[in-house]
């Protein structure tokens, strides 16, 4: 296909052939092999000229609107789903600090049955004053670094004012499987303790086996160390950092599973994408849903966690992340130790002197709560 007019002539040099067409030293065919257009396409140009010679230009005009036609339906709910996400991001409470158009896309087509492309969501973003340039990001390692399900559980906790309604932060607990990035476990809890934490270690153990290595950050809860820890009870000036084990380390040890600490904020990289994620979708929902109490955001978490690790390819792995996990354990490829393999007796009376009357009580099989609150 030949170039545009303009880019292959000067607009001196057509003026110059139309005249000598208009004054007869051309023919129409003479013409047409000169400037490679059609006849319908040479006929238009020559009209322009003998009707305006002086405002005549071969440069095509510019676009004035590149936006596609949605109607009036689509528009505004476009405008009223972006207006909600204003009001998410200035509320300095909640932890949604940029638009998620993408949320907007989904919430469109569930909701209303809207099918909109993202890029069209932004166009109206940006015309309408609901964007906000890109922060530059720390770059953390998105590889998997483990080759085995089970060799290493990230597990942190955020708090943060999960709905606009509520009255009251919650805190969102996880633990995530490095290798399958699949969330074991989530679940919110209203108050942050030993229990809470040590209550998802049993919901992985009992759902899928005993991991290799478990990945917390340096928290009190996970850690003693001297300096930081110096005012609590079990402080003494010749116990040292690593010296004393809190309770939630207490309970990996008889499960036979490592710990080894996160020394920063960007080392805990892989487990802080998921959070991001069910960040803006736990906010956006809990907002439009105007959840006011902790039992219905677990209901909005679950159906999150449940597409999350369903339905959801991940970005790294490109598997769903339960998928990946299946396969890796049907291969063998697992670090999973079944939870009937540990030596029950010795565990029990270990974490039962540890924690004194607060511990696990082996019962028909099973370590119950026995009133730790």
């Amino acid at each position: 296909m030949p170039q545009q007019l303009h880019k292959r002539l000067s607009e001196q040099q057509v003026k110059a052939i139309l005249e000598s067409y208009l004054s007869g030293e051309l023919t129409v065919i003479s013409v047409l092999e000169n400037l490679s257009l059609r006849r319908s396409r040479f006929f238009l140009l020559l009209k322009e000229y003998r009707n305006n010679p002086d405002a005549f230009t071969i440069i095509p005009p510019k676009k004035t609107n590149t936006y596609l036609k949605l109607g009036e339906k689509k528009e505004k709910l476009i405008l009223t789903e972006l207006s909600k996400e204003k009001q998410l991001i200035d509320n300095k409470d909640i932890p949604v600090r940029s638009y998620n158009y993408s949320a907007i896309r989904d919430d469109l087509l569930k909701e209303h049955n809207i099918k909109v492309s993202v890029p069209t969501i932004i166009n109206r973003a940006r015309e309408y004053g609901f964007y906000l340039p890109k922060k530059a990001r720390v770059v953390h390692d998105r590889e998997v670094i483990t080759n085995f399900a089970g060799e290493l559980i990230q597990h942190d906790s955020s708090h943060h004012l999960w709905s606009p309604f509520a009255q009251e932060k919650w805190y969102l607990i996880t633990s995530l499987d490095d290798y399958s990035r699949g969330l074991l476990f989530a679940d919110l809890f209203e108050r942050e303790n030993s229990w809470a934490h040590i209550s998802s270690i049993e919901s992985v153990v009992y759902g899928f086996g005993c991991p290799l290595k478990y990945y917390p950050d340096q928290h009190s809860i996970f850690r003693y160390v001297r300096e930081r820890d110096k005012f609590t009870p079990w402080h003494t000036a010749s116990k040292f950092t690593d010296e004393v084990d809190p309770q939630f380390k207490q309970v990996l040890k008889d499960v036979g599973t490592e710990v080894i600490y996160a020394l920063s904020p960007q080392a805990k990289g892989k487990v802080e994408r998921p959070y991001r994620w069910l960040q803006d979708r736990i906010v956006r929902t809990c907002a439009k849903e105007h959840i006011t109490e902790i039992k219905d955001a677990r209901k909005v978490l679950n159906a999150l966690v449940h597409d999350y690790n369903h339905k959801w390819i991940h970005s790294t792995t490109k598997e769903i992340p339960m998928v990946r996990l299946e396969n890796a354990i049907q291969a063998g490829q697992s670090l999973f130790r079944p939870h009937w393999s540990l030596n029950r007796p010795t565990m029990t009376a270990r974490t039962f002197s540890a924690l004194g009357d607060k511990g696990w009580l082996m019962v028909t099989g099973k370590y119950l709560l026995s009133g730790w609150y």
